[in-house]
């Protein structure tokens, strides 16, 4: 693994067995993602890609085959361990926005800085600084109810930043929003790869936020197809 490759997978799978059935979400997956890299994954609905997300995240295990991120196993790494590694290194944007709604978007924010050592004034001066990067710090103390979605998933994407990530990883990140907000949150996700060299993974089945990538690869029935590949039956 070179220094320049932040997440390579080989022969990676992820296999599912509920009752008797025998489900292959992830089929010997080859993957060198590099650093300051804004790869956008697509593909049709259970092909496999937010698999291929979770893995990346360390929120999941692979069945079989080697996945290291950022130089660490993630396979053989134990789960108290792991969960330390990915509040460190990762930043995770979630389709639904998963902010707390008692909370505000300030309090929200400062949710992953709690897993640190830093004292609550640093904790709160930080997730200033996250929401102003997003363009929130007028927004400060709104709960989620009194956000637009966009300005929600700007939350999110405030919280996944706070911790100064390696990697940002997004699953779906524009599926519950309107046009406009779609195009402010591609937008924002852009500038942090560009002005900020943030690492960004990001899943998606809508070619128009695709193009905010700087590469797209795609993923059928489990496995990641060659580069330039669609699937047979995609428009």
């Amino acid at each position: 693994m070179t220094d320049d490759v932040v997440i390579q997978a080989r022969r990676l799978t992820k296999e599912y067995i509920r009752d008797e059935f025998h489900i292959v979400a992830l089929k010997d997956v080859d993957l060198d993602v590099r650093r300051g890299e804004y790869l956008a994954l697509m593909g049709p609905s259970g092909s496999g890609k937010s698999t291929l997300l979770h893995l990346i995240a360390a929120m999941d295990r692979p069945t079989s085959g080697a996945i290291r991120v950022l130089g660490a196993d993630l396979a053989a790494m134990p789960d108290p361990e792991m969960a330390r590694w990915r509040n460190r290194h990762i930043g995770f944007v979630f389709q639904t926005f998963n902010l707390i709604p008692v909370l505000t978007a300030l309090e929200n924010v400062e949710l992953p800085l709690k897993l640190t050592h830093l004292k609550k004034g640093e904790r709160m001066e930080h997730a200033v600084t996250a929401l102003k990067l997003v363009g929130l710090g007028d927004r400060l103390h709104h709960y989620p109810r009194q956000l637009s979605g966009g300005q929600e998933q700007r939350v999110a994407i405030a919280r996944a930043i706070v911790t100064d990530p390696d990697i940002i990883l997004c699953d779906e990140p524009t599926g519950n929003l309107d046009a406009r907000s779609a195009n402010e949150v591609l937008e924002l996700l852009r500038q942090l790869n560009r002005d900020y060299g943030k690492t960004i993974v990001m899943v998606t089945h809508d070619p128009h936020a695709a193009r905010f990538a700087s590469h797209i690869r795609y993923i059928d029935k489990g496995e990641l197809l060659p580069e330039g590949r669609k699937p047979e039956d995609w428009s």
